[in-house]
């Protein structure tokens, strides 16, 4: 029997970029309703761009119904694939940029999650130099898990990251920017919670396996000293917010910034346990791609990063 052959999609065109650049929004938003706000385009022209894209590539690349928006197996590949030709193009204009000696075009920042309430956090200070330095840039911040930040910065998807410091690549340069201090923490129904049963504490690090733990469920410094602690991790959160969502069931004990569980502590839902033992200091570091050389924009906005972060910097 012969096997029909799919469509091939030959020359790239400015319309090709355009779809794809639709289908990366649906499938980040979740499906095509989703995506109304951030395209500003309606339902059925979304879903018709989409289709355009499926009958331009020859491909099957999602599956719309009652049970929602999903894509498929060759879906994934082109979202993939849709991630390193768009941050391709992005980097060709950050060079023409670069050849007129300019600042234009757009720059993706991810930074790592509840980094806002750091008063050691000067990244809205840093923001601000760079949009008076370069006016024309147009600025997109995420906020992203650690490993993702990394792969972004390494595939091209963010030209910047901000990140807790726990491995090093080669393939990146990193640059201390600020710390935080991480304390162990227990909701209101926790065994450890009541006042005035500090007896009740563990004595050590031996001790706190006796308590169910909630960690990071990747590379980072809360999966380090977990590990080394050889805590029994028996939930798993995959950012801040979940940590303290599982913290405030009171089923488990587990580690957040200072900054970000004070609001909890001061309302009474959280506190500290044994603060002066069970804690670990988490430095932050800006993260750049060494190769190919980052662009003007790039590295104008890690040098704000630096003068925002500098010891002597009052903000």
């Amino acid at each position: 029997m012969q096997v029909k052959s799919r469509a091939a999609l030959g020359q790239l065109s400015d319309m090709d970029i355009r779809l794809l650049r639709v289908f990366k929004s649906v499938v980040e938003c979740g499906g095509m309703a989703a995506a109304e706000l951030e395209l500003n385009i309606g339902t059925s022209t979304i879903s018709r761009h989409v289709k355009d894209l499926e009958t331009r590539l020859g491909l099957n690349l999602c599956r719309r119904g009652r049970a929602g928006f999903a894509l498929t197996a060759e879906g994934e590949q082109i979202y993939a694939e849709t991630l390193r030709l768009l941050a391709g193009v992005d980097a060709f204009r950050g060079s023409v940029d670069e050849i007129h000696r300019r600042m234009g075009g757009q720059l993706n920042i991810a930074v790592f999650d509840k980094t806002a309430s750091n008063p050691a956090a000067h990244i809205g200070a840093a923001i601000a130099r760079f949009s008076e330095l370069a006016p024309e840039v147009s600025l997109h911040l995420h906020v992203a898990p650690l490993n993702t930040i990394e792969r972004g910065v390494l595939d091209g998807q963010f030209q910047i990251g901000v990140i807790p410091g726990h491995r090093s690549s080669d393939t990146l340069s990193y640059d201390e920017l600020f710390t935080e201090t991480m304390y162990l923490y227990c909701g209101t129904q926790h065994a450890l919670f009541q006042d005035g049963h500090a007896a009740q504490e563990p004595s050590d690090w031996d001790g706190l396996r006796a308590h169910d733990f909630a960690g990071l469920g990747y590379h980072s410094p809360n999966m380090e000293i977990s590990q080394q602690k050889r805590l029994q991790r028996k939930a798993t959160g995959y950012d801040q917010e979940s940590i303290a969502t599982l913290i405030l069931s009171g089923k488990y004990l587990g580690f957040l910034p200072d900054h970000y569980a004070q609001a909890f502590v001061a309302s009474g839902q959280m506190r500290a346990v044994k603060p002066e033992l069970f804690r670990y200091l988490c430095s932050f570091f800006c993260i750049v791609r060494r190769t190919p050389q980052p662009s003007r924009a790039t590295r104008a906005f890690q040098e704000c990063l630096l003068q925002a972060h500098a010891p002597d910097v009052l903000v």
